[in-house]
């Protein structure tokens, strides 16, 4: 395999392994938002993507797919349980979404984060051209920056954070603080979803490593006594807009959208709730905003009917288990308070579907409540304006997702105030046709103009501008 001029480094490889009817094995490609913006950029470059096939304990050889170079990174049952599923999703995951979960923190975890991080960081620096671009993705890698500058200190190095950075009283319970922030500081630029992730970061900087930080970038020494200018700022992800609106005139999804309703008993208001079941995302509150609403007489089970998408995530860690538990409960209640036989308050689907499904059902959702107590970004808010071709519909979202910094004509809400979140969900059942028009236009504006494409082009040329310099030099 030749080397590449770019190389991005994710924890999972952009395929799914999958077997035919046959019983032969085949690979194809992932559903997903990064991996629709990258694959243009990397047939272009002829890149190289490192990451995980997914099974623990196999070894596939690096191979190509549609115009890649795929880079197979083998990890054992044994570190997927303590890498990812323990320090990755037990450790970081609740410690940066604000402490909603009790973080875990054990050092045969940390270990298992160290080695494997190595592990990728070397394979990307075997792959990589002198002088190429390499693109790191995400809380599972965050050590892999400063291990590939040490390696192969010609690289320009990109560093981005797919999930909230926490403020520095939170983030200084990590045992291993320092090591994160100077793993990260590895990059050359380093992005975040909000401007006040990057605050964030640039504060436990400051704090803990005691690097001079400014609106330009950080300070970092190198081991030759110099410095150099590591950026840490926002580039807020977002979505392919323009998929979502295609699959929105399909006249056979608008067809599955009218009998989604009829399988709801055309209520006049549909609600909807597109999540994984995580603890971040709020799916307790609006829950129980819902059944409060019905209990009130605000709302009947005749008239509104809220349906909850909650993929499966994480099955085999304890807090996800309860957390299951306790949300099948609560539906299981409200439903025995308030269906009859020809209506049910909540249609709960423990699944997940395919993209022609979800705007199927964001067409056929009046409202749709995006209730995260804590999230990076939150990409369904933005699917939902995208497939509301007919400038319907109307999106809640909560003040804590990062998309709530670009959807300003959302009616925002604080999950945590379950008042004030019944009250505006009543709003958007009342509001008239010409404001979800006016809000809903301006919302696919800000969806289309800042959509997936724009976002790795900006990142990209972050990094482009970081290496012209170093050629200059």
């Amino acid at each position: 395999m030749s080397l590449a001029d770019l190389v991005v480094v994710a924890n999972r490889l952009p395929v799914d392994r999958v077997s035919d009817a046959d019983g032969g094995e085949g690979w194809r490609r992932s559903p997903g938002g990064l991996v629709t913006a990258l694959e243009p950029v990397m047939r272009r470059e002829d890149g190289a993507w490192v990451g995980w096939p997914g099974q623990p304990d196999v070894e596939v050889e690096p191979f190509e797919f549609e115009g890649t170079h795929l880079v197979p990174v083998a990890l054992s049952a044994e570190e997927v349980e303590h890498y990812y599923e323990g320090f990755s999703n037990d450790t970081i995951w609740p410690l940066y979404h604000d402490v909603i979960a009790e973080p875990q923190y054990r050092r045969i975890w940390w270990e298992a984060y160290v080695r494997v991080n190595r592990r990728f960081a070397e394979a990307a620096a075997s792959v990589a051209a002198e002088g190429a671009t390499v693109w790191v993705q995400d809380y599972q890698l965050q050590l892999v920056p400063q291990l590939l500058r040490s390696a192969r200190p010609d690289l320009t190095i990109g560093y981005f954070h797919h999930i909230p950075f926490p403020a520095y009283g939170l983030y200084s319970q990590l045992p291993w603080r320092r090591q994160v922030l100077e793993g990260l500081l590895g990059a050359d630029v380093i992005g975040f979803q909000r401007v006040t992730d990057a605050s964030n970061f640039a504060r436990a900087v400051r704090r803990q490593l005691r690097y001079e930080t400014k609106a330009t970038g950080i300070r970092v020494p190198e081991p030759d006594g110099t410095t150099r200018l590591a950026l840490a700022k926002s580039f807020p992800i977002s979505i392919d807009a323009t998929s979502y609106a295609d699959l929105a005139r399909r006249p056979d999804i608008k067809a599955r959208a009218a009998e989604i309703r009829e399988g709801l008993g055309n209520p006049k208001t549909v609600f909807l709730g597109v999540d994984r079941l995580d603890y971040t995302k709020g799916i307790r509150h609006r829950l129980k905003a819902f059944g409060e609403l019905l209990d009130d007489d605000r709302l009947t089970v005749e008239d509104a009917t809220l349906v909850q998408v909650a993929s499966p995530s994480r099955e085999r860690v304890e807090s996800y288990i309860q957390l299951r538990d306790e949300i099948e409960l609560t539906v299981g209640r409200i439903n025995g308070d308030h269906d009859t036989v020809g209506h049910t308050a909540i249609r709960y689907l423990h699944q997940a579907y395919p993209r022609e499904e979800m705007v199927a059902l964001f067409l056929a959702a009046d409202v749709m409540l995006v209730t995260a107590l804590r999230d990076g970004m939150n990409l369904v808010a933005k699917e939902y304006v995208a497939s509301r071709i007919d400038n319907r519909g109307v999106l809640l979202l909560s003040e804590f997702a990062g998309a709530a910094d670009e959807l300003g004509s959302a009616i925002r809400i604080n999950p945590h105030d379950i008042d004030g979140l019944k009250d505006a969900m009543m709003r958007a059942v009342e509001m008239p046709a010409a404001e979800q028009g006016r809000r809903m236009r301006a919302l696919r504006r800000k969806v289309i103009e800042n959509d997936i494409s724009a976002w790795s082009e900006s990142f990209l040329s972050a990094l482009d501008a970081v290496r012209r310099q170093k050629d200059s030099r």
